[in-house]
């Protein structure tokens, strides 16, 4: 039976950069997308003008705009949303800045549509895939340590929590209680350690990573306080719903 795809993509001041992403999904797989859910997170360059061009020529892009910023989390709650209101089978989180390759769709959805898995993670760690790519060399070292502290608080062992590259089956997303969560950068984070709580099938997949001109949203160091804030609240018991 064929899967209903829809594939979730933050837009914050993104408009020199999502028009390639689009233009990077690999054609023979395009067609299987029954939705692109765009969430404009209150951009302030022109991105929104650039979105509505780019619906002229994709017509399953469906457009979610928030007149004021409201954080990372909070756009991927309103697409995560709007996918199960779209009764799909396999969401996608995919960003718009061009880092993760599009071109890996296919591949990210096949242990889902095999139903191999629940949770598919990208994973840069594996096959060092982060390092080739330029990922500095401070975001690696915070990346590993991070996730080494993960990983012993959750009783887990997954390369990264800290990947924004990720697919999840409807019997994930309705078994994660995602509007609970944080709007913090480390929502993807959270979403794969509720993914682990709740026993989802979690599959790794190296992909490559590249980091070029974009300019980063994400403060490091605030970033780093939220994951240990995280990594405390699910110690107490924050997270047992």
């Amino acid at each position: 039976m064929k899967k209903k795809i829809v594939v979730v993509i933050p837009a914050y001041n993104c408009s020199l950069t999502i028009e390639n992403v689009f233009r990077r999904v690999p054609k023979d797989f395009l067609p299987k997308i029954y939705r692109f859910v765009v969430v404009n997170d209150g951009s302030r360059d022109d991105t929104q003008e650039v979105l509505e061009k780019l619906k002229k020529k994709y017509r399953q892009i469906a457009i979610i705009q928030f007149k004021k910023n409201r954080g990372y989390g909070a756009v991927q709650k309103a697409g995560f949303t709007e996918a199960l209101n779209l009764d799909a089978d396999v969401s996608v989180l995919l960003h718009s800045d061009g880092q993760y390759p599009p071109e890996m769709l296919d591949k990210m959805l096949e242990p889902i549509i095999s139903s191999m898995a629940d949770v598919v993670i990208g994973s840069r760690i594996l096959g060092r895939g982060a390092l080739k790519g330029g990922m500095p060399l401070y975001k690696y070292v915070g990346n590993r340590t991070l996730t080494l502290l993960e990983n012993f608080a959750f009783g887990m062992n997954v390369s990264e929590y800290h990947t924004g590259y990720t697919v999840y089956s409807k019997k994930a997303l309705k078994s994660i209680p995602f509007t609970k969560l944080s709007n913090t950068f480390h929502f993807d984070g959270e979403m794969i350690m509720m993914s682990g709580k709740k026993g989802l099938r979690i599959k790794e997949i190296p992909i490559p990573t590249r980091y070029a001109n974009e300019k980063s949203h994400l403060n490091p160091i605030s970033y780093g306080l939220d994951v240990l804030n995280i990594i405390f609240k699910y110690l107490v018991g924050r997270y047992d719903f």
